[in-house]
């Protein structure tokens, strides 16, 4: 497990979306995840989402909008946080592999002592959630 370390930035931003989603839909919930625990991006390490993401334009111009990287787990790594997640779906699992995007990339991302600051929230065609690094 990959974990990112920083004094000042100690938030992921887990991602998730259907392909084709727009960009703006994907930046807008962001933005929205953002400002529900109160934080800026210049505290976030990285956006973060499965491997499957990789090259979805939605989530690659999000990271770029907010100047963050963008970091990528495979299905499996992300099951392996199943039990941390507050919102795990069976319909995911049956599309991607996994219990959750959003939730699982962010605790994933933010190492095993992290914490789910933000439990996965939804648009349309997307999903969001936040870990902090504890």
């Amino acid at each position: 497990m990959t974990t990112y370390a920083n004094s000042t930035r100690r938030y992921l931003l887990g991602l998730g979306c259907e392909r084709g989603t727009d960009w703006n839909d994907v930046r807008m919930l962001a933005e929205r995840a953002l400002q529900e625990v109160g934080i800026g991006s210049e505290q976030v390490l990285a956006v973060v989402s499965i491997d499957t993401r990789m090259d979805e334009p939605a989530i690659l111009e999000t990271a770029t909008h907010f100047r963050l990287p963008a970091r990528f787990f495979k299905a499996a790594a992300l099951e392996r946080e199943t039990p941390r997640l507050m919102n795990p779906s069976e319909i995911v699992f049956a599309h991607v592999g996994c219990h959750g995007v959003a939730e699982a990339a962010a605790l994933a991302a933010a190492g095993p002592d992290s914490e789910l600051v933000l439990p996965k929230i939804k648009s349309s065609f997307a999903t969001a959630a936040i870990a902090r690094i504890v």
